[in-house]
């Protein structure tokens, strides 16, 4: 059976599921705050909302928060004196996004203050947010604007493959990239250190060195002595380093030579001269003359020679030949002549055959050099028609002639100093690699027109945007070609590429990347589960959870499953160790195989042991980490900051069973607020073990997996929790993934004039069965993906 097949089950399970009659009434305390938020798009005027403010905040503000939070008091260093104007509040937003925060989270009033109730809490969190995140959802809110951003290490292998046909593999061990926001693409947190640029300059040359094949680098020779480390020069006497010849002397230098070719011999020599002609010293190699050097210096001078050698063994022999000595007499002095020898060095370099590559080139060194010299093409045009296209396609838009001729000259110049043709585009081509709009993702600046209407990017900038959300990569031939065509803003044209792109293998780098970083799943390599305790656990399985996660989620992505069953679909994928790791039956062979759960306990995230791994400690289970995973990364309301200079609880003050001793921590008034949302979600899935795998008792006892949670919403299991998440809190869950992956998308983190575009998306999901298709290309249709604007 096929995995479409399967899905049609699949698809029968969720509208089973999502016609179920629902219990609304027992959840609407708890729910009512963070809904409201998140369908509310404010149009209105200053002078509405300055009436808002005065006739429907202000009195609540009064009644709930200003006897401890007015100027005078200001407790927990929070003053929310009442705003003179809708403005104002702007003007203070940070202070209004915590007070926000914390009266979402039911955290404020503190229990020791009057019992807020529900409809005046949802009532404050919908002004709040209506007054200090107003902004006009008309045509032209400003989308933001991205900040230059540099390749992370992912991206560059990546456009390193698709560039060049060479898959990188060192770029994995680059400096480590900053995350922002939760991600490692958010141009605020990517910086290039030193070590980084150097490392670019070394992978640079390594790259090319791979895809373009030249003819092996010449060969180079030498070897050098002082003239008394001759052979022979025993027998005769030396001084400083030289070595004194007398009376037809000889001495020489036996070397294996390595390869075939013009050799220079460096001479340094000098003599005492006497009678009528210089001092004369024959060079020989293996007994045959070359050259008689004449030396007629006084002082050590250096004197060339010219060899031409086979390889293997010579014998280079140095022998004085003009002997010349006149005693004294007749009151005049002597005269004799000697030579001395104070150094010899010997260098060669092999020569270069090219022919040695013909018919050897891999397929990355046609593909880049798809032109040559020829007798109809001279070496500059050649190279300028191979560096335009390369140079284009690596800064993801047309290069221009400007780029075009200075890396031409940067060929030109390796070819004069004698390299091949070959070798010079090579150079040119790591001059590409460094360059910064190949490293960094570059952006023409552009200002709003006069009437204030904010500009798209061009259909370049918009093809590269998309290609690094969909596949963490460059743009490929058809999004180019789309590109120099532009059509690329085209709606219909825009949406056929999302489509494409989400079925090519390549979108799996989209799903590895952000997926992989919203659920946490880069924290699993951490995780160090007490072998003694969970002697089953070990690197395999480590990696078998992650790729299930993955597998799981690229489903729900490839075949446009509602993104509400990352939550609740009822199926996963698995192997026969992974199977058996989960006590599932009846799978064999290491290949992944689609599985349906029908025990209703497994099914969706929540349920996966990747996740539940992550969330826990190596000994325990944590149902705060737990609790706080979901309210991060499900939720998208993660739970306000500890209060300052509360002191850490001894862990002597805490006794009894892990869930007493949680309940004791929450006793604690400084504790209580982030624990009573934290703890009951984290008790829910008290029946995965800290490895993830099912269990009914604990230490003997059976497991408690029961809570409460704010506003008196009892659950039992995970059961119980994933309709309340799904079934109640479906859009809130939306919301934040929606939040995520456009953060992802974006490469920078959200601002309050997001919002319109954020609830769009929302309402375009809610109309379209919550599609993962949808939520993609409402992301990629909005107006901060296709927009530039300004940073506020």
């Amino acid at each position: 059976m096929n995995d479409s097949s399967l899905f049609s089950s699949v698809d029968a399970e969720h509208h089973r599921i999502a016609s179920r009659s629902r219990s609304v009434q027992a959840h609407i305390r708890w729910l009512i705050p963070s809904l409201l938020v998140s369908v509310f798009a404010t149009t209105c005027s200053a002078a509405d909302l300055d009436k808002i403010l005065k006739s429907d905040l202000q009195p609540l503000l009064k009644t709930y928060c200003l006897d401890c939070h007015d100027a005078s008091s200001a407790e927990g260093g929070v003053a929310l004196e009442t705003p003179a104007s809708a403005l104002a509040m702007r003007q203070d937003r940070e202070t209004w996004m915590r007070a926000l925060r914390q009266v979402q989270a039911e955290v404020m009033p503190p229990s020791d203050s009057p019992e807020m109730p529900a409809e005046d809490r949802a009532a404050m969190i919908h002004l709040i947010d209506e007054v200090a995140n107003s902004i006009d959802c008309g045509p032209n809110v400003n989308p933001g604007k991205i900040t230059l951003r540099r390749l992370n290490s992912s991206e560059y292998r990546n456009t390193i493959r698709e560039l060049t046909g060479i898959d990188y593999t060192p770029a994995a061990n680059f400096p480590g990239d900053d995350v922002g926001y939760g991600f490692d693409n958010i141009g605020d947190v990517l910086s290039l250190p030193p070590l980084l640029l150097e490392k670019y300059l070394q992978a640079a040359e390594e790259i090319m060195g791979q895809a373009i094949k030249t003819a092996p680098g010449a060969q180079l020779f030498r070897v050098q002595r002082n003239g008394e480390s001759l052979g022979d020069a025993d027998k005769y006497g030396k001084r400083n380093g030289s070595v004194r010849l007398n009376s037809y002397g000889e001495v020489h230098l036996q070397e294996q030579i390595p390869f075939a070719g013009q050799f220079e011999l460096r001479l340094t020599a000098y003599g005492d001269q006497a009678g009528d002609e210089p001092v004369k010293i024959e060079v020989k190699v293996d007994g045959k003359l070359q050259r008689i050097v004449n030396v007629p210096a006084s002082d050590p001078t250096d004197y060339s020679v010219k060899l031409k050698l086979s390889k293997g063994k010579h014998k280079i022999s140095f022998t004085f030949t003009n002997d010349y000595y006149k005693p004294a007499a007749d009151g005049k002095k002597g005269e004799d002549r000697n030579a001395a020898i104070a150094h010899v060095m010997l260098s060669g370099q092999s020569e270069v055959d090219n022919s040695k590559v013909v018919g050897d080139l891999p397929p990355t060194h046609h593909k880049l050099i798809f032109v040559t010299p020829s007798r109809d093409r001279t070496p500059e045009s050649a190279a300028a028609e191979v560096i335009q296209r390369f140079a284009s396609r690596a800064f993801r838009r047309p290069a221009t002639n400007d780029e075009i001729r200075r890396l031409g000259m940067l060929a030109a110049e390796v070819r004069n100093d004698g390299g091949t043709f070959d070798e010079s585009i090579q150079v040119a081509f790591q001059a590409v690699l460094v360059s910064p709009h190949f490293l960094y993702k570059f952006e023409q600046p552009r200002q709003p027109d006069a009437n204030g209407v904010y500009p798209p990017v061009n259909a370049f900038e918009l093809a590269a945007r998309l290609s690094y959300f969909l596949w963490s990569s460059m743009p490929d031939d058809e999004l180019f070609k789309l590109a120099w065509n532009d059509s690329l803003h085209d709606p219909e044209v825009l949406a056929g590429q999302v489509r494409r792109m989400l079925k090519d293998p390549r979108s799996v780098l989209m799903v590895d990347n952000f997926a992989s970083q919203w659920l946490q799943l880069r924290n699993l390599s951490k995780s160090n589960p007490d072998q003694s305790q969970f002697p089953e656990f070990d690197d395999e399985i480590r990696g078998l959870l992650r790729r299930e996660t993955l597998t799981f989620f690229a489903a729900v992505m490839r075949y446009d499953r509602p993104i509400t069953e990352l939550l609740d679909g009822r199926f996963t994928y698995l192997n026969e160790r992974l199977a058996k790791f989960y006590g599932v039956p009846g799978i064999s062979g290491d290949e992944f195989q689609f599985v349906r759960f029908e025990d209703g306990v497994r099914g969706g995230l929540l349920t996966q042991a990747s996740i539940l791994t992550v969330t826990s400690n190596p000994t325990r289970t944590s149902p705060v980490k737990r609790g706080k995973w979901i309210l991060d990364n499900i939720l998208g309301t993660p739970p306000p900051p500890a209060p300052p200079n509360v002191p850490e609880l001894e862990r002597s003050e805490l006794t009894g069973t892990m869930r007493q001793r949680l309940v004791q921590h929450r006793d604690n008034p400084a504790c209580a607020s982030c624990h009573k949302l934290m703890d009951p979600l984290g008790f829910a899935l008290e029946n995965f073990d800290a490895i993830g795998q099912w269990r009914q008792q604990q230490d003997g006892l059976p497991v408690d997996a029961s809570g409460e949670l704010p506003g008196g919403v009892k659950i039992t299991g995970v059961e119980d929790l994933r309709k309340v998440l799904v079934e109640q809190q479906r859009e809130q869950f939306v919301r934040c993934v929606t939040e995520k992956l456009l953060t992802f998308a974006l490469g920078r983190g959200l601002e309050y004039y997001d919002k319109c575009a954020v609830d769009k998306i929302q309402n375009r999901l809610a109309a379209n069965d919550y599609r993962f298709t949808e939520l993609i290309l409402g992301i990629v249709q909005s107006d901060p993906f296709q927009k530039q604007g300004v940073r506020q």
